[in-house]
């Protein structure tokens, strides 16, 4: 019988996440660094509402765009923060995370060919979507002496006349990186000279340390033309909950919605009910984790300069990105050996693009014991195969 799976569905790379998950899955006495997800539980207060929501029998759909109350919620949270100002009917989309957000984004701009400029290191479902969506990812790399600052300069360089949009993920995935508001002027200066659109994935809006994050949507001219997505599932630690949300100009909003409503119908109910609570009352939530965080963040960093693994400063989200320059080993081999001989799961730096060859990406999304156990194990083993070491 001939295979019935399509050429594209083939022609997708495997995660590059998953497969060092399933090999832990499968040892005793690890340290995992590896996923990208709160170690907190959902604040009680917020879990509360949803439970409410449940026990009160409601359980059914809701409208394809989310309760007009969430998308309410939405709206005035994100004019709170950034003094933007989005109609909550027509302009707001409440989605089933950011993941579904990115796909109907894309999809809904894309024809057949069109080009997204891709920034990467970045997410490793990025490049997917855009190809899932009928496009072809066109990558850009970014480079820890900019530290991992895409540059206007080599967003020029990649621009075809099929081009259509720019992707950005900032605070980033997997570098912690965070864009300077003369790096996004520069992406902002692009879009407007090349008319191109700026999906903006602000997912880790919220955790920023030392610094205040800035919008992109903020930066004069690009309001019309950004789609901004974020959601629950980082700063409230609401992972599970499945919610997202999308603002965008009313021409694409409406594209999107019609996308989502054949494809999702609505967003879970329950998990919209907590979202109101957590963006109306989540704040000291949010500030409280921050902190915890911030904690982490300085643990890590240190502990790995201390072993010889430079690390540059994340300035948000929850995640380090080490060179293992210092082994001389390739990053999936570190990964791999480090994982065999000290039980400690680290993700490659190349699993989210080219120019993330030679650094591994360190969540910090676990307890501080559990980051100094890894340090120590990931010292021993540094000392043990580091090209600096003394021959026995």
């Amino acid at each position: 019988m001939r295979s019935f799976v399509s050429q594209s569905v083939k022609n997708l790379r495997p995660s590059g996440i998953r497969r060092y998950f399933d090999i832990a899955a499968t040892m005793d006495d690890v340290v995992s660094l590896g996923i990208g997800e709160p170690d907190f539980a959902t604040p009680s207060h917020i879990a509360a509402r949803g439970i409410e929501c449940l026990q009160n029998g409601q359980t059914k759909y809701t409208s394809n765009s989310g309760t007009l109350e969430l998308r309410q919620a939405i709206s005035d949270y994100i004019e709170r923060l950034y003094g933007l100002h989005y109609d909550p009917v027509s302009q707001v989309l409440v989605t089933v995370g950011v993941s579904e957000a990115m796909w109907l984004a894309l999809k809904a701009i894309l024809d057949p060919g069109d080009e997204v400029l891709v920034v990467e290191p970045c997410f490793v479902a990025n490049a997917a979507a855009v190809e899932m969506a009928g496009g072809v990812p066109v990558t850009v790399d970014t480079y820890v002496e900019d530290e991992f600052q895409v540059t206007g300069a080599s967003l020029e360089a990649r621009i075809t006349t099929r081009t259509k949009a720019i992707l950005i993920s900032y605070p980033n995935n997997p570098t912690g990186a965070i864009l300077t508001r003369e790096h996004m002027q520069e992406i902002a200066d692009v879009a407007e000279r090349h008319d191109l659109i700026v999906i903006s994935d602000e997912i880790y809006e919220r955790l920023v340390y030392g610094v205040n994050h800035l919008n992109f949507a903020t930066l004069p001219g690009m309001y019309e033309r950004t789609i901004l997505m974020s959601g629950m599932s980082k700063s409230f630690a609401m992972t599970g909950w499945r919610i997202g949300y999308v603002t965008a100009p009313e021409e694409i909003m409406d594209a999107m919605r019609k996308l989502h409503q054949y494809l999702i119908m609505s967003a879970p109910t329950m998990g919209q009910e907590a979202s109101v609570q957590a963006l109306t009352h989540g704040d000291n939530d949010v500030f409280d984790m921050r902190d915890q965080y911030d904690r982490r963040r300085r643990l890590i960093v240190d502990g790995f300069n201390q072993i010889g693994m430079t690390c540059f400063e994340p300035r948000g989200a929850f995640y380090a990105f080490p060179s293992i320059a210092v082994t001389g080993m390739s990053d999936t081999e570190f990964c791999e050996r480090l994982l065999h001989e000290e039980r400690v799961a680290v993700i490659p730096g190349s699993a989210f693009g080219q120019s993330g060859t030679g650094f591994v990406r360190a969540s910090y999304a676990t307890s501080y014991e559990n980051i100094e156990r890894a340090l120590e194990r990931m010292g021993h083993f540094v000392q043990r195969h580091s090209l600096l070491a003394t021959p026995v």
